[in-house]
């Protein structure tokens, strides 16, 4: 069986280092699920500064970075290069950030977007989910 490549939106890795309550539970199951095996992560390089961003103020740096390298262990990285800021500043996009999120999802062959802001990709041609539409969508396959 293939295994689904999923791309996470920061809203979701932030909800995951944060361990924010109630969103935690959900994308922490993803997480166990790309550490057995079962899925495979994929976080753009941009949402790496942006977590050390809104996490330090709350956690510290040290923390933070010592998160995000475990957080590393069990994800892949899709690079944030010349193409992907093209097409994003040429999208349909509303919000720049998000199109460097989408097309970092298509360049890493990401077959589903996890995200919490489901509305902020209604430009994309690839299913969007928030991490409990995806689990639930788990018990059909």
């Amino acid at each position: 069986m293939k295994k689904d490549r999923l791309f996470l939106d920061t809203n979701v890795v932030i909800d995951f280092l944060d361990e924010r309550v109630p969103f935690y539970e959900p994308i922490a199951r993803i997480v166990t699920l790309a550490d057995s095996k079962i899925v495979v992560l994929v976080a753009s390089a941009l949402s790496y500064p942006t977590v050390d961003y809104v996490l330090s103020k709350i956690k510290g740096k040290e923390r933070v970075k010592a998160n995000l390298r475990r957080f590393k262990i069990v994800s892949e990285i899709s690079a944030l290069n010349e193409s992907v800021i093209e097409k994003g500043l040429n999208s349909k996009f509303t919000d720049f950030e998000d199109s460097l999120q989408y097309y970092c999802a298509l360049q890493a062959n990401c077959a589903i977007i996890i995200t919490r802001d489901v509305k902020d990709f209604k430009e994309s041609t690839l299913p969007v989910m928030t991490p409990e539409a995806y689990l639930r969508s788990l018990s059909g396959k």
